[in-house]
């Protein structure tokens, strides 16, 4: 008897859903088709035509003797030797002291102390932190080592690439900011 009742049950409710479903459907399209036909009426827009690609002269390389452009330069040996053999170049085992930390732009001498016939410096990070150097310390990014300390400036000497394989001293200085 049960299935008897789910089937008379199921009858009616599949009818009402069919009705429902059937409901929805709305023939009068009239609103969307009109919609449609103002905008197929509308006048097509312009483009602008794609720019004319240029053709590349083209160049095939004869080596007649010249050098090829995708090998580096020779450069003569005896300036290679002498780059290499002028005996400068930092010191690379030696561990680095915390203003090499520091691009030497980047410090400013606030003042000096002499302690025990000693002249220290007194170096300003931009992070306002002060620290006390002395000759033979070294600060700034490129191996500048302090040769001398006076009231008005700390004197280093910084060893730099020179660009060839070799390297070369230059002379910097800090001078005392008031």
């Amino acid at each position: 008897m049960t299935r008897k009742v789910l089937a008379w049950l199921k009858s009616p409710l599949m009818v009402l859903l069919g009705l429902s479903v059937a409901g929805c459907v709305n023939n009068n399209m009239r609103d969307l088709n009109q919609y449609v036909d103002q905008v197929k009426a509308r006048k097509g827009g312009h483009i602008e035509p794609l720019p004319e690609i240029k053709q590349i002269e083209t160049f095939v390389y004869k080596e007649d003797g010249r050098r090829s452009p995708f090998t580096p330069m020779d450069q003569g040996e005896e300036e290679a030797q002498q780059a290499k053999s002028n005996g400068i170049s930092p010191n690379r085992d030696r561990r680095k002291e915390e203003l090499e930390n520091y691009s030497l732009d980047s410090l400013r001498m606030v003042g000096t102390l002499e302690q025990t016939n000693t002249m220290w410096a007194l170096v300003e990070t931009k992070d306002k932190t002060i620290y006390r150097v002395k000759a033979g310390n070294y600060l700034g990014q490129n191996h500048g080592q302090i040769t001398l300390i006076d009231e008005k400036a700390v004197e280093l000497t910084e060893i730099i690439s020179d660009g060839q394989g070799g390297y070369r001293e230059r002379q910097a200085s800090l001078a005392l900011q008031e």
